[in-house]
């Protein structure tokens, strides 16, 4: 049990703090927040899609280990890919209806869209293969402390959002759970790429 702990980092890092920050906002937006908030492209989706982004940029410009950063990044595609359910959110609206978008059964060739996307998932699954990139997993898990509050605050949104998706009819509280669960997320994600002493410490170099 002491060296669990040991491996544990209980410190409160910037992005730690801004996670808190949207999990407190999230109370008064989930009470208060008007429905369209949470609506496809809503401002709280656009929210997440900004912090999705910023997470692809932090994972790709990594200095180290960027076969595996790479690997997150690709998987954020994933997660974006799902936000918008591969597009249709976007570009298919039903034309005077609101918040209503054409399924792809109701779409030329729109079958095609999650085989298309599993074959993205295959590939990314592929990638984290073939390019090793499990190795630099295991290393971070091994060496590198564990930033506990950001993995609790990611795993309560997670553990939300999929309540609200299931449970609940509440479109707000999903969103914001979703949001807390990417800003969280990213937030593990930069704490590996920017912390010198995580590079240090950790044996596969530049690969």
């Amino acid at each position: 049990m002491k060296k669990i702990f040991a491996h544990c980092d209980f410190s409160v890092k910037p992005v730690t703090i801004i996670a808190m920050i949207v999990a407190l906002l999230s109370i008064p937006a989930v009470m208060f927040l008007p429905e369209r908030f949470g609506w496809e492209n809503g401002i709280l989706e656009n929210t997440q899609m900004v912090v999705l982004f910023f997470g692809i940029w932090i994972a790709v410009t990594a200095k180290s280990n960027k076969k595996f950063f790479y690997f997150s990044a690709l998987v954020l595609v994933i997660l974006i890919l799902r936000e918008v359910n591969c597009g249709r959110t976007i570009f298919f609206p039903v034309p005077g209806e609101i918040n209503e978008y054409y399924r792809w059964k109701d779409l030329k060739y729109g079958w095609l869209a999650h085989p298309l996307y599993g074959l993205y998932m295959a590939y990314v699954a592929v990638y984290f293969i073939i390019k090793k990139a499990y190795l630099d997993l295991i290393a971070f898990v091994k060496m590198v402390k564990l930033p506990v509050w950001n993995i609790l605050l990611m795993l309560i949104g997670m553990t939300l959002g999929m309540y609200a998706e299931k449970v609940l009819e509440n479109c707000v509280f999903e969103e914001c759970a979703e949001l807390l669960f990417y800003v969280s997320l990213v937030g593990i994600i930069w704490i590996y790429t920017r912390k010198r002493v995580y590079v240090k410490k950790n044996p596969i170099q530049n690969n």
